[in-house]
């Protein structure tokens, strides 16, 4: 953004409660042009309360408040959809999803690509072999804990980052079992230098979106927003490529 001249402000907040607070003195200090809008909901009230604060801003996914929106968002059910028919192709049955949390667009976007590709094979659904959680190391590794405790055990996981997919390799090396022969695994890879699925041993196969190019683009969407280009114009559903590596194989028999 310093070709156009602008500053970036960066602000974290904890719980909902505050970013509503920091949405509020922003509007009121008028000193904030436009705001990015992260992990939207399907039905997100951040994206009401910036309409009626009158701050412009692009969503990084999306909501759905029968308003029109700027956005970009990646095919987060294409690439879902994708990921779960290569596994049932290669004949696993039992295929256990690591999602975000219920409710956040991109989970729910995931979560129907997932069950589309089962339901196009016919393999039922097991509620079992479904996690919702935030994507760390630690929740991962226990929900794979308990999921490979089940009989028959998955054969599979999907892995909805990178941080979670550490937790799934952890607790499938606790079990005694070797990834990519006993059992597969495909993580979504945001593209972060310091988990490179080419450095996992065994490398990670993964659905890949880079979240830094995701970064510039929406940057330059909201210039593009502040220059006066309606919010219905600016939609950008970019796909998501599958990058097949050492972690996923066929189901040992």
């Amino acid at each position: 953004m310093s070709g156009e001249e602008i500053d970036l402000l960066v602000s974290t907040v904890s719980t909902y409660e505050e970013e509503v607070a920091a949405y509020r003195r922003l509007a009121a200090s008028q000193k904030v042009d436009a705001v990015v809008l992260h992990s939207p909901s399907l039905h997100d009230e951040r994206a009401e309360l910036l309409l009626d604060l009158k701050i412009p801003f692009v969503l990084h996914g999306r909501t759905n408040i029968g308003k029109p929106l700027a956005w970009l968002d990646i095919d987060n059910t294409g690439a879902l959809e994708r990921a779960t028919s290569h596994l049932l192709d290669m004949g696993h049955r039992r295929i256990a999803l690591l999602n975000g949390v219920k409710g956040r667009t991109f989970s729910e976007h995931r979560e129907i690509g997932y069950l589309a590709a089962l339901s196009a094979r016919g393999v039922p659904f097991d509620s079992a072999l479904m996690g919702n959680s935030v994507f760390t190391d630690e929740v991962a590794f226990r929900l794979t804990q308990s999921m490979l405790e089940l009989r028959p055990r998955p054969t599979a996981f999907l892995a909805g980052s990178m941080m979670t997919a550490l937790g799934v390799f952890r607790a499938i090396r606790q079990a005694g079992l070797e990834l990519g022969t006993d059992v597969s695994m495909i993580a979504h890879d945001d593209v972060f230098p310091y988990l490179n699925a080419d450095n996992m041993y065994p490398t990670m196969s993964t659905t890949r979106s880079s979240i830094r190019q995701a970064g510039v683009r929406i940057a330059e969407l909201i210039v593009q927003l502040l220059a006066g280009k309606p919010a219905e114009d600016i939609h950008e559903l970019w796909p998501v490529e599958l990058v097949l590596r050492q972690s996923s194989g066929p189901p040992r028999l």
